[in-house]
């Protein structure tokens, strides 16, 4: 009987680091798409509301990567899935860019039942 509750403790420890670690490659390849187009900075007027989106989009950046680096060190920073985290990240981070004039790139779909 013993046995059989150790077992059933592996085996739910090892599905959740097996969801875990898909939502960290769901995470990291959504941001990939993290790229901004047809910007040209040097042509661009700077005014404060410039300089604020220009931060946004680096600051939404560092924020999703420093999210997928805490959760492979074994950190759990909220309440819902990590990939979630980073699409709030990259909803931010494609306002931005399109407040600048910019074109994001729309990140991949993955097809899970």
């Amino acid at each position: 009987m013993k046995s059989l509750a150790i077992f059933a403790t592996a085996v739910v420890l090892a599905g959740c680091s097996i969801s875990a670690s898909r939502d960290i490659k769901k995470a990291e390849k959504l941001l990939n798409s993290f790229h901004c187009s047809n910007i040209e900075s040097s042509q661009m007027a700077h005014s404060p509301i410039t300089s604020y989106h220009e931060q946004l989009l680096h600051s939404a950046k560092q924020k999703a990567e420093n999210y997928i680096e805490s959760y492979k060190n074994g950190e759990t920073l909220f309440d819902i899935p990590l990939s979630a985290v980073v699409e709030q990240q990259y909803a931010i981070y494609k306002d931005a860019c399109q407040n600048l004039g910019g074109i994001s790139q729309e990140p991949e779909q993955e097809n899970t039942p």
